[in-house]
């Protein structure tokens, strides 16, 4: 038997790592949150708008395009709040958070299940991805929340 002939183990190969962008975008004191469609990975669960960056697209153009297609709206990417990566079994996202503005149009669910503005107070009451924890978490403390339209 020449070794070319020996069985060979299956090789482990390195999930290539998913870049997404998300956004968070606050109004009159709440935050906008999406719900993942039917069929897709983590389908039901809620999410921060956004998606996958192409090669060589910019971070912010790509949520910028991302918002677009998803909810019709223009938004201006302000600052970056966060990133994370987080391996699930299937595969590995690096996620990055930016502070949004919303420069036009009004949100409309077109590729996602449903929309939701919600308070600091109720986002414990949706179920969100694990790669989001931390994320939530340290949005607790975030200014923006406090923002009313008062102001």
């Amino acid at each position: 038997m020449i070794v070319s002939d020996l069985p060979r183990k299956p090789q482990e190969t390195p999930c290539a790592v998913i870049d997404v962008a998300a956004g968070l975008l606050f109004r009159d004191g709440k935050l906008l949150i999406t719900q993942r469609k039917a069929g897709s990975h983590l389908a039901g669960l809620w999410e921060f708008p956004g998606g996958k960056r192409e090669p060589g697209e910019l971070w912010a153009d790509c949520l910028r395009r991302e918002l677009r297609e998803e909810l019709a709206i223009d938004v201006g990417v302000e600052r970056l709040f966060n990133e994370v990566t987080h391996a699930y079994p299937e595969k590995t996202v690096h996620l990055r958070f930016f502070v949004c503005s919303l420069i036009s149009g009004e949100p409309q669910p077109l590729d996602c299940a449903a929309l939701a503005w919600v308070t600091a107070e109720e986002l414990g009451r949706y179920s969100f991805p694990a790669a989001d924890a931390g994320l939530l978490a340290s949005l607790q403390g975030a200014p923006e929340f406090r923002r009313s339209a008062a102001l």
